[in-house]
């Protein structure tokens, strides 16, 4: 799933690279620094509504050109191991991101745990007060969202809603495990 700053950041990149202009010249027409147009390029940071206009006025486009919306269309996002996207980092050289989603999360706090999940174990759906992220580090499981059965393996990745009912279950004769992570808003405690 991409949020709107991703798309924005994206978008405002692939117009700059298919008119053959550089993070300098852009800079230079804008009057903003080089280091402001390569962090809004890769996520690093949010345009003001000034900032944006004379980005896009520099690239000659219109805010209608602009997709302003987020991609995502499930009440989940799945990521299967290999799914993500190579993004090159003009700032970061050396490094290798794999684009795998985001999401805007305000006003939350963050806990974070390495699951374990024994053998031909199965858990009764229940919901949660936050948003959750679940990677598969070790092994298989299936989760159920709804009625929905995912199956998981090393590698993927599952975002979601936790109050939408979910369960747990590993069928297999090994021990799986996890990496989960829970986004609680701050109001829901």
């Amino acid at each position: 799933m991409e949020d709107i700053l991703v798309n924005l950041g994206k978008q405002l990149k692939k117009v700059r690279v298919n008119k053959n202009l550089s993070l300098k010249q852009v800079a230079e027409m804008s009057d903003l620094s080089i280091g402001l147009i390569s962090k809004i390029e890769n996520f690093r940071t949010t345009p003001s509504l000034p900032v944006l206009l004379r980005i896009m006025q520099s690239l000659e486009i219109n805010l209608s050109e602009l997709n302003l919306s987020s991609n995502n269309k499930e009440p989940y996002v799945l990521i299967k191991k290999g799914e993500g996207k190579l993004e090159d980092r003009e700032d970061s050289r050396g490094l290798e991101y794999n684009f795998l989603f985001s999401d805007s999360i305000a006003n939350s706090n963050l806990r974070v745990y390495i699951i374990n999940v024994k053998q031909n174990v199965y858990r009764e759906p229940i919901s949660t007060d936050a948003t959750e992220l679940l990677y598969v580090i070790k092994g298989k499981l299936t989760y159920t969202l709804n009625e929905e059965e995912l199956e998981l393996e090393e590698g993927d990745v599952l975002f979601f809603d936790g109050s939408v009912p979910h369960a747990l279950q590993n069928k297999n004769t090994t021990t799986a495990t996890l990496l989960k992570m829970y986004m609680i808003q701050k109001n829901a405690y």
